[in-house]
C-alpha cells in the first residue's frame, strides 16, 4: 500500500473516493503533453448489500484492475510536527510516538505515513506532515476492492491530490518556482487550503464552511462590511496544538472575528457567517506572508463548483488581493456533463489521476 507521496507512472487508471456509502469515481489517463483525459466519471450510492452494489458497479465497467483511492478529509487526520532528529528510516516510528496525544483514536488503531514540509531549499526549522488514518476508515475501500477484484496500489489524501492540480496549473503558467495557493470547498461543510512551491507542499489548513455559505449573496451589499480596507494583518493566532507553531484552529473570540460595523444596524446572520469564513482565510494568508516572506504568493485560486467565479470576485474585493477561479482548461479534457453535485464530488479525483513520479522523504 503506497501513500500520497509515492506516486506511480501514468496510464489508464480509475480514481475513487469511498465515504458514507457513497462512491465517487473518475477514469482517465495522462497524455504526454501533461493533459488529463477523462473518459468516465460519476457518483453511486450503495443501496442493498455490498454484493448487490458491486454488481451494479460491474455493470458500469468498474470491475477489476488497479484503482487509486483518495480519502476524504473526514477519514483521516493531517498533522504537522517538528521533524525528529533521526535517520530517514526511523521517521515513521518517531512520528508515531510524537503524535500519540494528538489523535482522535488510539495510536494502535491508525495507519500513518510522513512527508517533509517544503522543498528542502529554505533554511529554518524542519517540519513533517503526518497523515494518520484510522484502520476502520481503510477497511471500507479494502472491502469494496475485494468485492470488485480491485488492487489498491495507491491511497491518497485531499491535500496532496489538491497539490497535484496546483502543480499542473503552475506548470501551465510558468509558475513552478513561485508559491501558489488553492482554496477548494470540498463540500458544503469543509474547505481545504493548500500552498505550495517547486512542486512541493508547504502549508495546508482545513476550514469549516459556515452553513449556507454556498447559497449566500456575495454581492455589493456585503462589500462594506468586514475587511473594508483590503488585506488587514491579524496580530493574534491561537494554535490547535503547540507543535511547530503553524497550524491554527477556528475557535476565535467574538472580538477577533466580528465584522466591522458601518452603521447602527447589525450585520445579518448570513453576513456574519461569511465574514467569519473570510477572517479564517485572511488569517491563513497573513500567516503565510509572515512565515514565508521569501515566497510571496504569485496566485490565489479557489474552487467552489459553479460558484467559483463569484467566490473569487468576493474574496478579491474583501481581501484586497487578486483571487481567481481554478480553471482546468488546458490540463483536463472530457470532464463535462452530469449534475453539478456529481462533478463537485469527483473534481478532487482529477488530481489523483495526475500522480506521475516517486517522492522521497
Amino acid at each position: 500500500m503506497r501513500w500520497p507521496w509515492q506516486r506511480q507512472g501514468s496510464g489508464d487508471v480509475t480514481a475513487i473516493a469511498w465515504h458514507n456509502q457513497t462512491l465517487a469515481y473518475v477514469r482517465g489517463r495522462m497524455r504526454g503533453d501533461d493533459l488529463c483525459v477523462v473518459s468516465q466519471f460519476g457518483v453511486e450510492r450503495q443501496t442493498g448489500t455490498l454484493a448487490e452494489f458491486a454488481s451494479r458497479l460491474e455493470a458500469l465497467g468498474l470491475k477489476g484492475g488497479a484503482v487509486r483511492v483518495m480519502l476524504r478529509p473526514q477519514q483521516y487526520q493531517w498533522l504537522q510536527i517538528d521533524a525528529p532528529g533521526v535517520a530517514p528510516e526511523e521517521l515513521r516510528s518517531a512520528a508515531r510516538y510524537q503524535i500519540r496525544d494528538m489523535l482522535d483514536t488510539h495510536i494502535d488503531d491508525v495507519t500513518l505515513d510522513v512527508m517533509r514540509l517544503g522543498d528542502g531549499q529554505h533554511k529554518g526549522a524542519q517540519h513533517l506532515f503526518v497523515v494518520a488514518a484510522a484502520n476502520a476508515a481503510l477497511r471500507g475501500p479494502s472491502e469494496l476492492a475485494a468485492a470488485l477484484r480491485w488492487t489498491l496500489p495507491v491511497i491518497d489524501v485531499q491535500e496532496t491530490v489538491q497539490r497535484n492540480l496546483q502543480n499542473a496549473l503552475a506548470r501551465r503558467e510558468g509558475l513552478q518556482q513561485r508559491a501558489t495557493a488553492a482554496l477548494v470547498l470540498t463540500d458544503e461543510t469543509h474547505a481545504v487550503l493548500t500552498i505550495g512551491a517547486n512542486e512541493e507542499l508547504f502549508y495546508t489548513r482545513r476550514l469549516d464552511v459556515p452553513a449556507g455559505l454556498l447559497d449566500s449573496d456575495w454581492g455589493a451589499d456585503q462589500a462594506g462590511e468586514g475587511v473594508a480596507e483590503g488585506f488587514t494583518p491579524v496580530d493574534e493566532y491561537v494554535p490547535d496544538y503547540g507543535v511547530g507553531g503553524v497550524s491554527y484552529g477556528s475557535d476565535y473570540s467574538a472580538q477577533a472575528v466580528a465584522p466591522a460595523q458601518t452603521g447602527t444596524a447589525g450585520p445579518s446572520a448570513e453576513s456574519e457567517r461569511a465574514q467569519r469564513f473570510l477572517v479564517e482565510v485572511q488569517r491563513s494568508l497573513d500567516l503565510w506572508d509572515r512565515s514565508w516572506s521569501s515566497l510571496p504568493l504569485a496566485a490565489i485560486r479557489v474552487h467552489a463548483g459553479d460558484r467559483s467565479r463569484e467566490l473569487a470576485q468576493w474574496l478579491t474585493r474583501e481581501l484586497g488581493q487578486a483571487v481567481v477561479p481554478m480553471q482546468l482548461d488546458g490540463i483536463v479534457e472530457g470532464f463535462t456533463g452530469g449534475a453539478e453535485e456529481e462533478r463537485a464530488s469527483c473534481w478532487p479525483l482529477l488530481g489523483l489521476l495526475m500522480r506521475s513520479d516517486t517522492r522521497k522523504l
